[in-house]
């Protein structure tokens, strides 16, 4: 079979081991990046496709019907259309769990930055105020401590569990939200708005779906303490940006943190990149990619392809 990667360069793989990944096929075709008029060229004599955000759409599919493996680099897979993937007797597997590490770091990262007012303190050095203060220590920015605050959790996979024990480490309260989706056994969790209500950092770990895009919007941030914070690691649009850059302006909630925005890469006059929004982190969807959530990544993108092989799909949706 030959094989080919559509999107390598988001692996920013130079400190990953792909030997094992090489080998699963005689004949690879890797491309930094595809684009849409790139597409079909580029997988017309393949049997194995890897992408990680390269779209492939119901009609590149049905055009294809010499492919037999479809494989997300990646464990959202709203960028393939599965069900005519499907139809057609092709396989189609995501990557899952390798991130949880990574991005439950980033996420107590974010609250701690927020709330020690890091970022605050490293510029005012950096301009040379704590060089001219009259005292030992500056204390410009209000100090939070992250013992005895409640952290309400939006969603509540592995990820927002790893998360709640992290948390616990600090002292911290956890609150968690009632599915979305309707599924049973909630005892213990609270409607959205009561969570909303009681949390003082909210912290979204939900996909992106059509329950949850836009779900956290104005109407949601007026029910949040004008102290909360609200961290994202999940997926942008699941936050109305224009509601959330009104609401930091407005002073309705203390700060925000972002990993992730609506449209990724951003344009440069986002709303949320304006310097007048304050109390904002952004990270550019960083939070899952250290090196050993990247190398977990590409070791199971290979342990699909052997076991597809084999003839027993793994991971498959």
């Amino acid at each position: 079979m030959k094989g080919v990667i559509l999107d390598f360069d988001t692996l920013a793989a130079d400190d990953l081991q792909l030997s094992d990944l090489m080998q699963q096929l005689d004949d690879w075709a890797i491309y930094p990046s595809t684009t849409p008029e790139q597409l079909m060229e580029r997988i017309a004599d393949v049997e194995v496709v890897l992408s990680n955000k390269v779209k492939l759409n119901a009609e590149a599919i049905k055009q294809n019907s010499q492919l037999k493996l479809i494989v997300a680099m990646a464990t959202g897979t709203d960028h393939i259309a599965v069900a005519e993937a499907t139809a057609q007797g092709i396989v189609v597997c995501n990557a899952r769990a390798y991130s949880t590490a990574s991005v439950a770091q980033h996420t107590l990262t974010l609250m701690l930055a927020l709330n020690t007012r890091l970022l605050d303190y490293h510029a005012a050095v950096q301009r040379g105020d704590w060089s001219k203060n009259h005292f030992f220590c500056l204390l410009d920015y209000p100090i939070q401590e992250l013992a005895g605050k409640t952290l309400g959790l939006i969603g509540y996979g592995n990820l927002a569990k790893k998360v709640a024990a992290m948390a616990q480490a600090f002292d911290m309260e956890i609150l968690i939200a009632e599915s979305l989706t309707g599924r049973q056994n909630q005892t213990g969790r609270l409607p959205l708005n009561s969570l909303l209500a009681q949390a003082d950092i909210v912290s979204l770990h939900c996909p992106l779906s059509e329950h949850t895009r836009n779900l956290i919007g104005a109407e949601q941030l007026a029910l949040m303490k004008p102290s909360a914070l609200l961290i994202n690691t999940a997926r942008g649009g699941i936050v109305d940006e224009l509601a959330l850059a009104q609401a930091l302006k407005a002073g309705t909630i203390a700060g925000a943190a972002m990993d992730v925005l609506a449209t990724e890469p951003p344009p440069a006059d986002s709303i949320l990149l304006q310097k007048e929004v304050p109390n904002l982190i952004i990270t550019p969807h960083s939070a899952w990619a250290s090196q050993g959530s990247r190398q977990r990544l590409v070791d199971q993108l290979a342990a699909i392809i052997s076991a597809f092989k084999k003839g027993h799909a793994i991971q498959s949706l």
